[in-house]
């Protein structure tokens, strides 16, 4: 008589089983008299047959029907050592169209280049579309531009459309006296100098003082009056401390502005307020350069203990993981105990409380929320959900304690395969330097773009609402015109450049094929280096013998073989969530337009589209990473890698969720631990609270900013390594849990901690 004690049962329709890795002849049981019964609680993996004369034990593995909702579990393959290296080209019809796309954005950045100009970003331009400071031009040596008058530029309607309705000109300096056009005209005889100084600033080749003013105010020969001025970004504004000394100094406290007006200080200072504000950033701004002049060091010092901090947490992983989890889950549990004794304490005191029994139906809402704090029934309510919250965390510890363990096991592990593959940590410089490189090409096509057309002019008015405003003119014949005589207050003034070019009429269309040829090249180099990881992490998981058995330059070898064999399917992976990446953008631009509708029904339906995109974007990125790891192990195209990605997922979705849950916690508490941690310590050392000699600041927080910055960044660039490798760890270790089971032919490759949490043993060849 034998036992047979069956285990892990779920449903099965009846059907034979077939012996796995051990023989029954010898128990007297025929393998093919064993069935599972309609009902019975059957698909086992693992049979166990007890002798009742002798009490022995055998293991035996049976073949499984695999669920078919969710895909077939690979079969054991005596030749799989790991990443296949016999492996073929993935995806070629993807590759040739991306390869054709860069291609194109080549082609594209050549025309740009071609029709674009940069000078027209970098140079100021006067009123004529002219640059000034620009080689080889009457502007050559004038590098500052000089505006008629100043408080034009300080008017709302101007803020609207980046546009001054005044004169500009290119001057050699910015003035530093402050003289009006009248009093320079009245003391020509007397102060010829004066005349000689002020003409500067007049166009060129104007030379009559004794022309009446009102001609030269309109058309715009002279400006009305000059003051004292300091540029910025190569532009003259004035300097109001200068323009209060010299007003004091002649006993004014108005000054007459050539036109018809008296001005004070206290009106120029209010037109000009926002040129104040630039101004104090601009001296503020200096003071920071000098303080990241003096302390540029020290901010490397800073980064390079964040460097240090994120390798030995990522290296203390292995043994405090467990520790830091458990702890902080017993912390939260009494915490919450904590809560839930707080809660009875005041809804015990309210007992005996008149008013307090009053329910929250009763009291109806009010606007001092601590009315309810008062109230017996809000204390018990706390305490409901609070008792609730603790029923559900001690469950979840009771029914996953299994899972968070080989979570925790497999985060040490993590540690230990970085520390078998070291050069791994420097692999994000190369995905920095490949995104940086897409970025620059972006903005060097955007500008040349946006500056590939002529010069437009257009009529501009302050104040006289003039119904040829914003139109296109010509200032060659505009005095000449209709315009100038019907809106005595408007002029032509140049706006921008975007005249008809050879593709400007497309331009549009060329910025959106810029912007997303931009998205699928960053994606493709965050793709690049997800694959290249995985498949160093995969040599290490699947070499017996750690670390004997892992390959020479893991991460040279799976650099070469993704980028080889598998650009077509990187290219097609990041292709899908570039188009959705574009469609976000789309959304977000037309969610801006319509804030200014009165459509609630519109908003509504971007607001719903937005949000699925946002989800869709979410789950695209989880199916990507998840297809180039199989993608780096197996060399499948990206649709059959996807799909098995998803599919080995969803047949352990509780331990996906969890060790995601877990590895999420740890790395986010490892975040904030370095930066904050290099927080304090520069706060300390730049306020001298430290015995070491810190540099005299005027900001402080400027550097302490940027260390805690960069701290941040270094540890997520080191963490999202480490991330990557125990996501490549965990599918390897599902798959082996598939194709494996402990004995001699058929080796588990996992860690013995894993072995033991899982109840499996590992066969031993005898001597």
């Amino acid at each position: 008589m034998v036992c047979i004690s069956l285990t892990k049962a779920k449903p099965q329709k009846s059907r034979p089983m077939s012996q796995k890795g051990a023989n029954l002849s010898s128990s007297g049981i025929s393998v093919t008299d064993l069935t599972i019964l309609d009902g019975f609680p059957g698909s086992y993996q693992r049979i166990k047959i007890l002798p009742k004369s002798q009490c022995l034990e055998l293991d035996i593995e049976l073949q499984m029907w695999p669920d078919q909702e969710h895909g077939e579990p690979r079969t054991y393959d005596p030749d799989f050592r790991g990443p296949i290296y016999k492996r073929s080209c993935t995806d070629v019809l993807c590759c040739f169209i991306f390869v054709g796309a860069i291609l194109c954005y080549i082609v594209l950045g050549l025309l740009a280049w071609t029709h674009g100009d940069a000078k027209k970003v970098a140079y100021a331009t006067d009123s004529n579309g002219e640059f000034c400071g620009q080689k080889d031009t009457p502007n050559e040596k004038k590098n500052f531009l000089f505006y008629f008058n100043t408080l034009q530029c300080a008017n709302p309607i101007v803020l609207t459309r980046l546009q001054c309705p005044t004169m500009q000109l290119c001057v050699s300096k910015c003035p530093d006296k402050f003289l009006t056009f009248i009093d320079v005209q009245k003391n020509h005889n007397i102060d010829r100098s004066s005349w000689e100084y002020y003409r500067q600033y007049c166009k060129p080749g104007f030379n009559n003082p004794l022309k009446p003013a009102s001609e030269v105010f309109q058309k715009e020969d002279c400006p009305s009056m000059i003051f004292p001025s300091k540029s910025f970004l190569k532009r003259c504004f004035p300097d109001l401390s200068a323009i209060s000394a010299i007003l004091a100094l002649q006993n004014k406290t108005t000054f007459f502005d050539g036109i018809a007006n008296f001005r004070n200080i206290t009106d120029l200072r209010k037109s000009v307020n926002g040129i104040n504000l630039v101004l104090a950033t601009r001296t503020i701004g200096l003071k920071v350069f000098e303080d990241f002049v003096s302390s540029w060091h020290w901010i490397l010092t800073g980064l390079f203990l964040a460097m240090i901090s994120s390798l030995l947490f990522l290296w203390l992983l292995k043994f405090t993981a467990g520790i830091i989890l458990w702890c902080f889950v017993l912390g939260m549990v009494i915490v919450i105990l904590y809560g839930i004794w707080i809660c009875y304490r005041e809804y015990d005191r309210r007992q005996a409380k008149p008013g307090s029994q009053v329910t929250l139906y009763d009291l109806g809402f009010q606007s001092d929320f601590r009315v309810y704090l008062q109230l017996q029934q809000t204390w018990l309510a706390f305490m409901i959900i609070l008792c609730i919250l603790e029923v559900f965390i001690l469950l979840a510890i009771l029914f996953l304690r299994k899972r968070i363990r080989i979570a925790v096991i497999l985060l040490k592990e993590g540690s230990r395969a970085i520390g078998s593959v070291p050069n791994s940590l420097l692999y994000p410089i190369v995905t920095f330097l490949l995104i940086s490189i897409c970025i620059s090409y972006w903005i060097v096509i955007a500008v040349f773009l946006a500056t590939s057309g002529k010069a437009v002019y257009k009529v501009l008015d302050v104040g006289t609402n003039c119904r040829y405003a914003n139109e296109i003119c010509d200032p060659k014949t505009f005095h000449s015109t209709n315009i100038s005589r019907e809106c005595l207050g408007a002029v032509c003034r140049f706006a921008f450049y975007g005249g008809k070019s050879l593709f400007y009429e497309h331009i549009l269309a060329l910025q959106l094929f810029n912007a997303f040829i931009f998205l699928w090249l960053v994606n493709f180099s965050i793709a690049l280096g997800q694959c290249t990881l995985a498949g160093a992490f995969a040599s290490y998981y699947w070499a017996f013998q750690k670390p004997d058995d892992i390959p020479a330059y893991p991460i040279c070898a799976s650099f070469g073989r993704a980028l080889r064999y598998h650009t077509g399917s990187l290219a097609f992976g990041s292709l899908i969530l570039s188009a959705v990446q574009v469609l976000r953008v789309i959304l977000e631009y037309l969610d801006h337009r319509f804030k200014e509708s009165n459509s609630s029904f519109a908003k509504f339906i971007v607001c719903c589209f937005r949000c699925c995109f946002w989800c869709l974007e979410k789950v695209l990125k989880f199916i990507n990473r998840n297809a180039y790891i199989m993608i780096a192990i197996y060399g499948e195209n990206f649709c059959t890698a996807a799909r098995d990605a998803f599919m080995l997922v969803m047949r352990n979705v509780v331990r996906v969720a969890v060790l995601d849950k877990v590895t999420e916690f740890l790395l986010w508490m490892g975040k904030l631990l370095i930066s904050t941690g290099i927080g304090v310590l520069g706060y300390m050392f730049f306020t001298k609270k430290l015995p070491i000699t810190a540099p005299a600041l005027n900001y402080y927080w400027l550097p302490l900013l940027m260390i805690v910055f960069g701290s941040y960044l270094i540890a997520h660039g080191f963490f999202s390594v480490f991330a990557m490798c125990v996501d490549t760890l965990f599918l390897c270790f599902c798959e082996d849990l598939e194709r494996n089971d402990g004995s001699i032919e058929r080796p588990y490759y996992m860690s013995p901690k894993l072995l033991q949490i899982l109840g499996k043993k590992q066969a031993k060849k005898e001597e």
